[in-house]
């Protein structure tokens, strides 16, 4: 396929990168589309002796890329910026076929990857720090921010290449080098990427080690966690996962910035514009398979409204195209893997046995004879990990509802007030997107207030998904409590110092205190 070809993935790629170099000697693992299952190329897993030689190579860049003025660092970032625009097809394309969303979806993720490089251009010009004023005649005090150093990036199979950027570019302008370890689902897609900044790296005179890379599973994850020679690990993922990151982490009293599970909830309140929120819930819910950790999962829905938002939404689930993500048309590619519909069959008829109902879909659909797939889809699919997404009548307090099925599953829960509805979205152990539809304003501040949603984004009239990169993106609760992305999430990659100079003769101390020495 050209697009593998364009981005330079051939049948064998070292999974191991510093800057300009694939390497490796470890032992090798297939990527696999999920769209079909076939193999689409080999990927070596870092070993331990080729991790040790990322983190020394790291490590001498850190000291010549931290000395580079940030505007310097910026300008390198815009290329980079540039390089991916020359590749924004290729690349989406391939998120497409490795990850298995859709396209357009694909073609969305590297345009947030485009984004968040701008942004991190107007940011290496803004790293400000505090001026304020001495007790102490004489005296002027600062802060001011400095690189941390190696910053560790572990990310998920769902955003192979966005969240990656997220935390890279800013890292990069803060005049920090990275180490990513790409989801083993996804390696590709850090291969490819890793190719695209090589030749920004390279046209630049710059050692490698700025932006490195490594391949494996959970124990090549953990050398970095352990190591403490990286200050700073970025981990997202699921809940389990990153208890264990913080936990390692922390025992060596390094810093974790973690993004984990998310079971977003939309409010429908009787007065909202029903079919803005039909059309949200349905892309919150099947957009990337409901893979996304701000996928909607939770419908609360006023009881006045309940049926009619029931069957609306039936209707429109009646008609979602499922199969091929790259074909034109398609709504709904398939999930990561046999495990995750496995995972969703088995949260279905858990829900069933604690007294939920599947009002539609939620059965696996058969690639080889076309089943619930469009009308002539190809038997290649044959294979292929589709579902169809499920709408399912359910109690906030179920088991099932409380933990985050990483597939396309809507509850839908009713409810008689204002104040049962946020009680009901607040109502489980994780905190990422919330949203409520209504054009009542004094339940929209309510909502927003501190007596509202407890989730880290909250939003009016949108649904819980698609996030601009000029926020700060992340969760409270047990999904970690990180921010990335926009705002000031640039503090999390950098260490605070706060600076006094005394441009006197005398030495006062604070608090007037006097210690006289003869």
């Amino acid at each position: 396929m050209d697009f593998l070809k364009n981005l330079g993935i051939t049948d064998l790629n070292y999974g191991t990168s510093t800057g300009q170099n694939h390497f490796g000697a470890g032992k090798t693992f297939d990527s696999h589309t999920p769209i079909n299952g076939k193999k689409i190329a080999a990927v070596r897993e870092t070993t331990r002796a080729e991790y040790d030689q990322v983190m020394d190579v790291a490590q001498e860049a850190f000291p010549v890329w931290r000395m580079m003025p940030a505007p310097k660092r910026g300008e390198i970032v815009r290329q980079i910026g540039d390089e991916l625009r020359k590749h924004k097809e290729d690349l989406g394309r391939l998120v497409s076929y490795e990850m298995g969303k859709i396209y357009q979806e694909g073609l969305g993720e590297v345009q947030e990857m485009i984004d968040i490089c701008d942004f991190a251009v107007g940011l290496s010009r803004q790293l400000y720090g505090l001026t304020m004023h001495s007790e102490r005649p004489l005296h002027r005090m600062y802060e001011q921010w400095h690189p941390l150093g190696v910053v560790g990036i572990i990310s998920a199979f769902n955003f192979p290449v966005a969240v990656y950027s997220w935390n890279a570019m800013i890292a990069a302008v803060c005049g920090d080098v990275v180490v990513w370890k790409p989801s083993e689902k996804v390696p590709l897609c850090g291969v490819a990427v890793q190719n695209i900044i090589a030749k920004v790296l390279k046209a630049n005179d710059l050692p490698e080690g700025i932006f490195a890379m490594i391949n494996g599973g959970r124990e090549v994850g953990e050398w970095m966690t352990n190591d403490t020679r990286v200050p700073l690990i970025s981990a997202t993922g699921s809940i389990r996962m990153g208890k264990q990151v913080a936990q390692v982490v922390g025992a060596r009293l390094g810093r974790s910035l973690l993004e984990l599970g998310g079971n977003n909830a939309i409010i429908i309140g009787k007065d909202a514009d029903l079919e803005m929120a039909i059309r949200a819930t349905v892309f919150g819910a099947v957009g990337t398979a409901g893979q996304r950790c701000t996928s909607t999962r939770r419908l609360i829905v006023h009881e006045d409204i309940f049926e009619q938002v029931r069957d609306r939404l039936i209707s429109i689930y009646e008609k979602i195209t499922i199969g091929d993500p790259l074909a034109g048309g398609t709504l709904v590619g398939p999930l990561i893997d046999a495990d995750a519909v496995h995972a969703m069959q088995a949260a279905l008829k858990q829900l069933e046995e604690e007294g939920g109902q599947v009002v539609f879909g939620g059965e696996p659909l058969s690639g080889s004879n076309g089943i619930g797939l469009p009308e002539g889809a190809s038997t290649d699919l044959n294979g292929g990990h589709y579902v169809r997404p499920a709408i399912c009548i359910a109690e906030n307090d179920y088991e099932i509802v409380q933990e985050e099925t990483f597939a396309p599953i809507l509850y839908l829960i009713p409810y008689q007030d204002l104040d049962e509805a946020v009680s009901t979205q607040n109502g489980v152990k994780q905190g990422l997107s919330s949203a409520m539809f209504t054009l009542n304003l004094r339940d929209a501040e309510y909502f927003l207030s501190h007596q509202g949603s407890d989730c880290g984004i909250a939003n009016i009239n949108i649904g819980t998904s698609g996030a601009e990169i000029g926020g700060a993106f992340g969760g409270e609760k047990e999904t970690g409590g990180g921010r990335e992305s926009g705002s000031d999430s640039w503090k999390a990659y950098m260490r605070r110092q706060t600076n006094t100079i005394n441009w006197g003769t005398d030495l006062p101390l604070a608090q007037g205190i006097s210690f006289d020495v003869d």
